[in-house]
């Protein structure tokens, strides 16, 4: 069964303990970067793109992508905003994302360090034991709850791009 959220969803979780493929549809992202690595620093990404949204009235949408080196976060645009946003502004980009495929672990629990290289060892072995599928990037995590959610109830994937072997 798939977890709900009260939130517009870019697109489904994978449920925690599954590893699957999956197609992830285009959409436009806005994106903040910190400097050195993501878990370095605390978060300020977060906290600079809800400002955004909160300044240029747009939804909070879910989930939230988060890139490890350079650090990145990305909010999802709904589908609700159908004017042009302000890009380069306030340390934020404004960017389309092409579809893509990603073999994706679903997680439960605190986002952290830890959780994140575990996952992604996992998919690694998972992606050992699947020739059919060649990483094609960087495993990257997905966080589908608020700063506020517990971490014993927090749900989040780390994904891995990936394209189908020759």
């Amino acid at each position: 069964m798939k977890w709900a959220t009260p939130y517009e969803s870019s697109y489904e979780s994978t449920p925690v303990g599954t590893v699957e493929v999956k197609t992830l549809p285009a959409t436009i992202v806005i994106e903040a970067e910190t400097p050195g690595e993501y878990f370095d620093r605390g978060n300020p990404a977060f906290m600079t793109l809800f400002r955004y949204i909160q300044r240029n009235q747009i939804s909070m949408t879910v989930p939230v992508e988060a890139e490890m080196k350079p650090g990145k976060m990305r909010f999802f645009v709904g589908r609700d905003v159908t004017r042009e946003l302000p890009s380069g502004k306030d340390g934020v980009t404004v960017r389309e994302l092409p579809a893509r495929q990603v073999a994706s672990v679903g997680i439960r629990g605190g986002y952290s360090r830890k959780n994140f290289d575990q996952g992604v060892t996992e998919l690694n072995a998972w992606l050992a034991q699947h020739p059919e599928w060649i990483s094609a990037g960087e495993p990257y995590a997905v966080y589908w709850n608020s700063p506020f959610v517990p971490w014993f109830a927090k749900r989040s994937e780390i994904h891995i791009p990936v394209t189908a072997a020759p």
